[in-house]
This record gives C-alpha cells, structure tokens and sequence, in this order.
C-alpha cells in the first residue's frame, strides 16, 4: 500500500514537472481562473509550484553533471 502511494506521489510530481517544462519553453500553462473552487485552485497552483522548484532542482543539478553538456 505504501508503495503504491509513493509510486502515484512520484508520478505526479513527474507531471508536474512536465508542465513546468511546457511553462518554461512555451509560455502555456493551466487556466487555474476555471476551477471554481478557491481552495482547490490554491492547491493547484501549489502543486504546479512544486512541479517548477522540481524542474529547476534537476537543471541544477544536470547542469552540474559532467554526463550532460549545454547546446544553444
């Protein structure tokens, strides 16, 4: 059971990420406006909040890696 938690935290967190990803190379992310409820829309944006500390934590931290190289 706990496993299986822990595998769906870290899928979400993956997702996330992606959209940070999506953010940060496109400019598009979620209509948070939509969601009618206030406090699910604060957990939304709390959510995709951790998916960009996420995104910039592993940018860091393969930019820091001898394995990976920046191509412009």
């Amino acid at each position: 059971m706990l496993g299986r938690l822990m595998h769906y935290g870290f899928d979400a967190l993956l997702i996330s990420a992606f959209l940070a990803g999506i953010k940060r190379s496109t400019g598009l992310t979620p209509v948070l406006s939509r969601v009618p409820n206030k406090d699910l829309r604060q957990l939304l944006r709390s959510y995709l909040e951790l998916g960009e500390y996420t995104f910039d934590f592993a940018v860091v931290f393969f930019g820091r890696s001898s394995s990976f190289e920046r191509k412009r």
